[in-house]
């Protein structure tokens, strides 16, 4: 039992290093802020629980497992935020490249305008807001 615990893990912990690898390598070599900022938290989420559960499982401390998930958790809950606030930091400071860009809202949300399909939705439940 104690060989196939340490397969697991030592499987585990590669996993976690290569998809943090690819993280790594994504911010050196994508192109843009946008597309760096998604090489840097999707496998990035996915290679701390990777390590975290091989920590766990190699070392058989089975009483830390609640204390590993709950610091996956706040990582899944953060990377979110983060990217989000690097994507807009980057959109206002013009260093992201309009050519990559398929539909931008944001603009129209910067220039105190909604997107069109918000309002669509703002007429559709308040069908007396479109006289104004």
């Amino acid at each position: 039992m104690d060989l196939v615990l340490d397969v697991i893990g030592s499987v585990l912990l590669l996993v976690g290093c290569l998809m943090s690898l690819a993280a790594g390598l994504g911010l050196v070599r994508l192109p843009d802020v946008l597309t760096r900022m998604h090489a840097a938290t999707k496998p990035q989420v996915l290679g701390l629980l990777c390590v975290l559960l091989a920590v766990v499982i190699i070392n058989r401390a089975w009483e830390l497992f609640p204390l590993a998930m709950l610091g996956w958790v706040f990582m899944l809950l953060t990377a979110p935020v983060n990217a989000h606030m690097v994507g807009r930091a980057s959109y206002r400071s013009k260093h992201v490249k309009e050519e990559g860009v398929t539909k931008d809202e944001l603009a129209l949300a910067l220039k105190g305008n909604t997107p069109v399909e918000t309002r669509v939705e703002q007429i559709a439940d308040n069908p007396d807001s479109a006289a104004r």
